[in-house]
């Protein structure tokens, strides 16, 4: 059994392209939360965080991280592995201090790439991550889930 969450489709989030892909900004399956690429935008507003400044846009994808962990029944401690992708290496220093901060004592796993470009230009960071939810959490997380999910008008 799986959940996908906040479901969406590309024509709404990105007018300006030619797509109607059908997404969600992670799917539980089996107790592991898959994260979709979180960058520096709101998720409740669409708006960009952090045009031009690599670090207020790390923090709002830690941000949407933690809320669509929270939102999954999972937790940043709960986080197992992250990718991270970078426009230019210089900001990898700012970027992991970020997720220094957010993330001590967790210990995961992770990859960083430096790419050509992100989807659109003024982003200039991007993290994706994968979470457990133990097996002694399920039921409850199920159940986080469905209310939060009750809460945006969603079923999942």
């Amino acid at each position: 059994m799986f959940h996908r969450v906040r479901r969406f489709n590309t024509a709404e989030t990105y007018p300006e392209q030619n797509l109607a892909n059908d997404l969600a900004q992670a799917v539980v399956a089996e107790g592991t939360v898959y994260l979709r690429g979180q960058i520096g935008q709101d998720l409740e507003t669409r708006e960009n965080v952090g045009v031009g400044d690599v670090e207020a846009q790390a923090e709002q994808a830690m941000a949407n991280i933690a809320m669509l962990l929270e939102e999954s029944g999972s937790a940043l401690d709960e986080i197992t592995k992250i990718t991270i992708y970078l426009v230019d290496p210089r900001y990898r220093e700012p970027v992991y201090r970020v997720m220094g901060r957010r993330l001590k004592g967790v210990h995961y796993v992770s990859t960083g790439l430096v790419v050509s470009a992100l989807a659109r230009p003024e982003w200039l960071v991007e993290i994706d991550a994968t979470a457990v939810i133990p097996v002694s959490r399920r039921a409850e997380a199920a159940g986080i889930r469905h209310a939060k999910a009750a809460q945006r008008g969603e079923l999942l």
